[in-house]
């Protein structure tokens, strides 16, 4: 994801607000990521533990399809030519987000393995239990199919090949036990015999047993694949409307119809995050179009953007604060500090002893969140202030 030229169009006149957008979905995640405990956290800032929909769950999905606008406008550059140029381009930006992840699984168990007490060789060389699969790997993957399929087809093909992956994907989960929270889910056994369990997140199942299942795994990126060709309409139909009003018009509208076909089709296919269910992505998309449309009008139209600055730092620099984010969480989480003669990590000292002491569980633990959120603005406003933005 080229965030340069994402920055350099979200910073005109024209569409401030899809940088807020960007940047209040990466702080959303931020926050949602970094509890003072997950013992103690709030509802709307849990995932949903299977089937349903929390606010939470929206700000993955939010940020998969404001990157496919982007890559819209990315790939517009090249006439969506698949020329040398442009290919390369695509295949190296997936590469490079796809192990920007993967080194950041392996300097979580890195910093874990030092923290138990383990040298340095050893603690570096945890590749037989590395998570294969995550956040970013999920964007690489989608951002790179869906980045081929809209330089190598007819665009007018896009909508049925949006209904094509994700009425595909329907029929995998209803033939496989897909909306099953075991391990005879369809989802588990085709990542199981790919990535193997030890390279798989383990969750829980309906039981509350440990099992293999990653929330971001390889089949369950078929319809992220859709969720971001999705954004790509919507990147289609933002450059085809200059007028601000008619952008409004037309992004809501278009966000309205998703959401309602996500509401009603749950009732046969339940709108689920973890197996990125096709109605989580209609309904997510819709969700992410309106408020889109609803901050053009605030900010590009009405012009009232002074609330919004805090954002636009997280906005013009995503992928570098995100990455940042899983860094400081896992150094944080593993420093090891001194308190009342007993060993214990840095996390856990500002939360239990700084925060939790005087402002209870729960807001405590929220508080922690809002801290480090501070924090990763802190160093995003440094590089927007000084115009450094990131690109890959």
């Amino acid at each position: 994801m080229n965030t340069n030229t994402i920055a350099t169009f979200g910073t005109n006149k024209r569409l401030l607000s899809l940088d807020i957008l960007r940047g209040i979905t990466i702080s959303g995640m931020i926050l949602v990521n970094n509890p003072g405990s997950w013992s103690f956290v709030y509802a709307p800032l849990r995932h949903a533990e299977w089937n349903g929909l929390t606010p939470t769950d929206l700000v993955f999905p939010f940020f998969m399809f404001i990157m496919g606008i982007s890559t819209f406008f990315s790939l517009q550059k090249f006439e969506f030519r698949p020329t040398k140029k442009c290919i390369s381009k695509i295949v190296r930006r997936t590469f490079l987000i796809f192990i920007i992840g993967l080194a950041l699984n392996w300097f979580g168990t890195f910093c874990r393995g030092l923290s138990s007490g383990e040298n340095l060789i050893v603690a570096a060389t945890h590749f037989d239990s590395l998570r294969i699969m995550g956040v970013l790997q999920r964007l690489a993957l989608a951002y790179g199919f869906a980045a081929m399929i809209a330089v190598l087809t007819n665009h007018k093909k896009l909508i049925g090949i949006i209904i094509g992956l994700l009425s595909g994907y329907l029929l995998i989960l209803l033939l496989g036990n897909g909306f099953d929270r075991s391990e005879n889910n369809i989802i588990a056994i085709v990542d199981k015999a790919i990535l193997g369990v030890t390279h798989m997140y383990n969750d829980v199942d309906a039981a509350g047993n440990r099992i293999a299942f990653d929330p971001e795994g390889l089949l369950s990126t078929i319809p992220s694949i859709a969720h971001v060709l999705i954004g790509v309409l919507f990147g289609k139909m933002i450059m085809e409307n200059k007028d601000n009003h008619s952008k409004v018009e037309k992004i809501m509208i278009g966000g309205t119809i998703l959401v309602f076909a996500g509401l009603l089709l749950q009732y046969g296919c339940p709108i689920n995050k973890k197996i990125w269910s096709p109605t989580f992505v209609l309904t997510t998309t819709g969700f992410a179009a309106q408020l889109l449309a609803l901050l053009i009008w605030i900010i590009d139209i009405e012009e009232k953007a002074k609330w919004s600055k805090f954002f636009h730092a997280f906005g013009v620099n995503p992928l570098f604060i995100y990455v940042l984010s899983g860094v400081l969480a896992n150094v944080i989480g593993n420093l090891h500090v001194m308190h009342n003669g007993a060993t214990t990590n840095l996390k856990t000292y500002v939360y239990e002893v700084l925060l939790r002491s005087w402002a209870g569980n729960y807001f405590g633990s929220l508080l922690y969140a809002l801290a480090f959120v501070s924090i990763c603005w802190l160093f995003g406003y440094r590089l927007h202030k000084k115009n450094i933005y990131i690109k890959i």
